[in-house]
């Protein structure tokens, strides 16, 4: 089904915006670093800072400017609509987020007699030692990057940040260690945030409830500087519909603005999320509009053939979506859910049930391992960084296979540019699929040469380049009951099946599902920056709400295994589940226990202020 034959896309890209370390003669945003104060204790630091009085002049802000547009088209989506026995239209504005890690930007720089080191949270050593040694006008070889054990990143810390530029070239000029670690607030203010995004669209139906063509509009602000990735998720929005359907004709197109607020970047998800919400409001209105069951709606426009699938934006690796879903609503018991929800609303309460179909690219390219065998045991070096994945355990059990060893033989180190194999680093859910084959594929090459005769200590130096992009797939089903009077939300239950292709180590896999999970919560009920004419407003927890463990409601989890075969390994991401699947789930139960009330629309985060004031709007009277 629906073949592309005749896809066409354009894209248009603006000239890079400026990266100022400190600012000169304009400050662009709340937030951008206006003077830097070096002293000998943290004390005498904030003294000085004290000491700083800086008259700023405002000016109106110039309208946003456009850095990037893309488009794409499949098929005739103009006659589709024409056709149509229904058209639907939806649009989802997406809250920004503060990504808030545990560990907040950190880093520490000592001038040596041969350069610099830096001890640096990041998520892509490699590339932060690129960035500086360019920025710096110094030779890569004489920066070192460290960052063996990272307390969290999120995407946050994917880039290199004015302030750690600024540590490293003041060590670099007093020729003494300079170091810098963020406050919670600077957090707010100043890292990068997530999401944003707001997204329209439009989707014809034909009279057996089949989807004809989708129209999509996605529109992503930017902040005042570009951070490393800062277009991928308006790109990964569209590149990514119509998601997991079959729909021969589309007319998609992303835009990206640059606005004066803090930097906007990639966060876990980054632009999976929003195509999913789309996609899944779509399919809930689609169900709506034909009187179809929400699932039943999915089964008839799920994609169903294993294999390659032809995307408006390319071809990419896909699964018989329509029969994992049906497996999952067996494995969770769908109609019950639905019983349940029923006989709530005959004892008067506000209940909905929810589904989000979700699809998850798990990012292209290469990364690099060296393993080396002595002795009945093996140390394998990776380039990327540790931010509590457990990586070093399953990188551990795939090398200890490969060589027929114990996990307890295998030393792993990771996050050094000195001593570690360059790569691009713990981004989009690449580190398994992608980095994992690099090792699976050296501890091959030691098998091959061992078995050659070649003598120990044999060392294998890999650097692998996936031919495809793996892609993983699941659902998550939500239960929801809204306070009549107060409008307070209470998640009663979830559930969910992800399809990560190989699971190297199931317990690991779950956390990830769980993490990805609380974080995706976070959109759908609680998170949001709030601006004032330029203010933040939600600069700290006591008004930026988090999910806290007693905040998450029963989650059962359950997987498949259907092998990718687009990296050595098998594997597929499974990082970013949660925070794609669940939102629009949540979202769906929500809407799905309103429309007694009236109520067609709603946006993220649902708070009890936003749902009480969505059902007090649809209970007013007809003005006359």
């Amino acid at each position: 089904m629906g073949g592309w034959a005749s896809s066409r896309s354009t894209r248009c890209y603006r000239s890079t915006t400026p990266y100022p370390i400190l600012a000169d003669a304009t400050v662009s945003a709340v937030g951008q670093p206006i003077a830097a104060v070096s002293a000998e204790t943290p004390v005498q630091a904030l003294d000085a800072v004290e000491q700083i009085w800086a008259e700023i002049d405002e000016t109106p802000a110039p309208p946003p400017e456009l850095l990037a547009m893309q488009h794409w088209q499949s098929g005739d989506a103009a006659a589709a609509f024409a056709r149509a026995a229904h058209v639907v239209a939806v649009r989802v504005a997406h809250p920004r987020l503060a990504p808030n890690p545990m560990e907040p930007r950190a880093i520490a720089a000592m001038p040596e007699s041969n350069g610099l080191t830096a001890w640096l949270s990041t998520q892509t050593p490699h590339r932060a030692r690129a960035d500086l040694a360019r920025i710096l006008s110094l030779a890569p070889e004489q920066l070192r990057v460290i960052a063996r054990y990272v307390g969290g990143a999120f995407g946050m810390k994917a880039s290199l940040y004015p302030e750690e530029v600024l540590v490293v070239w003041a060590a670099h000029q007093l020729g003494r260690p300079v170091r810098w670690t963020a406050t919670r607030s600077k957090e707010f203010l100043s890292a990068t945030h997530g999401r944003g995004l707001t997204s329209e669209g439009q989707l014809a139906i034909d009279g057996d409830g089949r989807f004809l063509a989708l129209k999509a509009r996605v529109e992503a602000p930017l902040g005042h500087w570009l951070p490393n990735s800062a277009l991928i998720p308006a790109w990964n929005v569209a590149r990514i519909l119509p998601g997991p359907y079959d729909i021969a004709a589309t007319d998609l197109g992303t835009s990206a603005r640059r606005v004066h607020t803090a930097p906007t970047g990639i966060y876990r998800g980054a632009g999976r999320p929003e195509a999913c919400a789309l996609m899944e409001r779509l399919a809930d209105a689609a169900a709506r509009a034909t009187g179809l069951d929400p699932a039943e709606i999915r089964r008839r426009n799920l994609n169903r053939l294993n294999g390659p699938r032809d995307l408006p934006a390319g071809r990419v690796e896909g699964a018989d979506y329509a029969t994992a879903l049906d497996h999952f609503l067996t494995l969770a018991d769908y109609p019950a859910w639905r019983a349940r929800r029923d006989a709530r609303r005959a004892d008067g309460a506000l209940a909905g049930v929810g589904l989000g179909f979700y699809v998850e690219p798990s990012g292209k390219g290469w990364e690099s391992a060296r393993v080396t065998l002595e002795a009945g045991r093996a140390t394998v070096e990776f380039d990327g960084s540790s931010q509590g994945h457990g990586r070093e355990t399953a990188l551990a059990q795939i090398a200890a296979d490969a060589l027929d060893l114990t996990p307890a033989d295998i030393t792993v180190l990771h996050g050094d540019t000195a001593t570690c194999p360059p790569g691009i680093g713990a981004l989009a859910s690449r580190s398994t699929p992608i980095g994992a084959s690099a090792v699976l594929e050296a501890c091959r090459e030691i098998i091959r040469r061992r078995d050659a005769g070649e003598s120990e200590p044999i060392t294998a130096d890999t650097a692998y380049t996936a031919p495809g992009e793996a892609w993983g797939h699941g659902c998550y089903l939500a239960a929801i009951e809204i306070d009549r009077d107060t409008g307070a939300p209470h998640l009663t239950r979830m559930a969910c099946l992800d399809d990560a292709g190989r699971l190297i180590n199931p317990l690991l896999a779950e956390g990830q599902v769980i993490g990805g999970f609380a974080q995706g919560l976070g959109e759908a009920m609680m998170e949001a920056l709030h601006f004032d004419d330029g203010q933040l407003l939600t600069g700290s927890f006591m008004d930026y709400a988090m999910p806290r463990t007693a905040d998450l409601p029963p989650l059962t989890i359950h997987k498949t295994e259907t092998l990718a075969t687009t990296n050595a390994l098998g594997a597929m991401g499974i990082g970013e589940a949660g925070t794609i699947g669940a939102p629009a789930a949540i979202l769906n139960a929500a809407l799905d226990a309103l429309p007694p009330l009236s109520v067609t629309d709603l946006q993220m985060p649902l708070t009890s202020l936003s749902l009480w004031q969505a059902i007090t709007d649809a209970s007013k009277e007809p003005q006359t």
